[in-house]
């Protein structure tokens, strides 16, 4: 049974009437101090209804992988990215169910976030009033007017101001109440029969007959009940943008794109249909980004097939490759 997800996307609310931004906010305060970043300690908290419409709660700081931290350590790159999984994407991937969520921070969000984020189906987003004064809003201010908020402008995601002493929450962007972001190319889910003995590499040639001169990647993944699923997920914009974005859009903005990789779309996605990646089953056209690599260790993933290990956007993500390879964090296997 395969089917686009776009009605999924649509059914996206705020689902957590009951409970308090400002006490989930203070849940993230709690904990940023115990981030064993040297600099740049954050948390967020993100709370939402899991599949029995029970309400949850996770916080976490940024942090470095166990296996990053003991086998390449906390004092260097991988590849071009930094070995840390934001505290944001660290409560997306660790969520049963994110669409329609919210997520309190201690300090603003950059560009890749707001892209995992959108991809995520995060319905509202609260700033703690302390982090809009710290040293990365003033030395990133740029980057969070022109991409973050943009990006969630685009998706429909709602951007607050949290005071925690004052007991006020203002809106830094709303999006109109009848807004429904475009959705040229969401992730496609396809259901597998129990009973049908899996053919990974039967599924990869028929993906790539269907996705032909396009990026894109695909994984197993599986539902609470145990039912699996296949996922794919093309290389395109940020929730909201045509395919077609303009030439100044499909590069590098600095540090940031506003162009989400396909197993960045993986990644956040499966948490937002509350499914779990399985490990051993994921499946790309060209070596992920550095950062997509991170995140998949954050991920809790060990092995990828890459149809062109020598191809990739960046030298980064070849040196990210060969890093994680090298300290046996992730296998690397290519079609035979």
């Amino acid at each position: 049974m395969a089917f686009h997800a776009e009605s999924f996307y649509k059914e996206r609310t705020m689902q957590t009437q009951s409970m308090n931004p400002i006490q989930e906010m203070q849940k993230a305060v709690d904990v940023v101090n115990t981030s064993l970043h040297p600099e740049h300690k954050i948390a967020a908290t993100l709370f939402g209804v899991d599949h029995h419409g029970h309400n949850f709660s996770i916080s976490h700081t940024n942090y470095w992988p166990d296996s990053i931290s003991a086998k390449i350590g906390t004092d260097k790159k991988v590849g071009n990215s930094s070995g840390t999984i934001h505290a944001e994407t660290a409560c997306i991937l660790a969520a049963p169910l994110t669409n329609g969520a919210n997520l309190c921070i201690t300090d603003p969000f950059c560009p890749n976030c707001a892209k995992n984020i959108a991809e995520a189906g995060i319905a509202n987003i609260y700033i703690d009033h302390k982090g809009l004064d710290k040293e990365w809003m003033a030395a990133n201010q740029e980057a969070f007017a022109s991409m973050s908020l943009r990006i969630c402008a685009r998706a429909g995601i709602n951007v607050y101001e949290v005071n925690r002493k004052a007991q006020t929450i203002t809106p830094i962007y709303e999006a109109p109440r009848d807004y429904k972001p475009l959705l040229e190319n969401p992730v496609t889910l396809a259901k597998i029969d129990a009973a049908t003995a899996i053919d990974f590499t039967a599924l990869i040639t028929e993906a790539r007959n269907h996705n032909k001169g396009h990026e894109f990647a695909l994984c197993l993944a599986e539902d609470p009940s145990g039912a699996q699923f296949l996922m794919t997920a093309r290389r395109h914009a940020a929730i909201g943008y045509s395919r077609q974005v303009p030439s100044s859009m499909e590069g590098k903005q600095g540090k940031y794109s506003f162009i989400v990789q396909p197993v960045t779309r993986l990644l956040m996605n499966a948490p937002r249909f509350g499914l779990r990646i399985t490990d051993g089953y994921v499946f790309t056209t060209r070596v992920p980004t550095a950062r997509e690599q991170v995140n998949m260790v954050g991920t809790g993933l060990s092995a990828i097939t890459i149809a062109n290990p020598e191809r990739a956007r960046d030298k980064g993500a070849i040196d990210a490759m060969k890093a994680l390879s090298a300290a046996h964090i992730i296998d690397y296997k290519t079609l035979a």
